[in-house]
């Protein structure tokens, strides 16, 4: 289904340089300072337990420009922290059409965000790197949209991030195989 082996010099997962033909996701919301940075940080956390940190590189994006260059929201780092997750490097930025070229997967945290995504795409190569991420959890029964949390308070964090977990879980555990190989 994900294509293992793409050419990519020059990127880097903090600060080490990643080999080329490591897989690259990249996880997209509205504003990048909620559920993609939890996406990344909890998928980045599945990755890294396996063993697999040197083979697989993620990063967030946003679909809107309002908060590049700043933190997480503080309750989305407050909800990270609360399950042993650290969120504090996230760096908020934009997601690029350039973006397509630098990643393997682009998963959307909603349909809105699909439909935006899609837009964006320049080819139907593009197109197809496109998923919601809540479609790899069997377990949702048709809810493809993780919900906004931004104007609701902690536990909607910690609800969202539950999500979230259960969908990244599901995610890697599709990857998992060939990244094996």
């Amino acid at each position: 289904m994900f294509g293992l082996c793409r050419r990519r010099v020059g990127q880097h997962n903090g600060g080490v340089s990643a080999p080329e033909d490591a897989f690259r996701v990249v996880f997209v919301c509205t504003g990048n300072i909620c559920r993609s940075p939890m996406a990344d940080v909890v998928f980045r956390w599945f990755v890294d337990q396996a063993g697999f940190g040197d083979r697989v590189i993620s990063t967030s994006a946003g679909t809107g420009e309002w908060h590049v260059g700043e933190r997480a929201d503080e309750r989305t780092l407050e909800a990270l922290d609360r399950r042993g997750y650290d969120g504090t490097r996230h760096r908020a930025r934009q997601f690029s059409p350039d973006d397509f070229d630098r990643n393997d997967l682009v998963i959307a945290l909603d349909r809105s965000h699909e439909r935006i995504l899609s837009e964006w795409a320049r080819s139907p190569a593009d197109a197809d790197k496109l998923s919601l991420l809540l479609s790899f959890d069997a377990r949702r029964d048709g809810v493809l949209d993780v919900p906004d949390p931004y104007y609701g308070g902690p536990q909607m964090f910690d609800d969202v991030l539950g999500m979230i977990e259960s969908a990244s879980r599901a995610l890697f555990r599709q990857l998992e195989p060939a990244l094996r190989r």
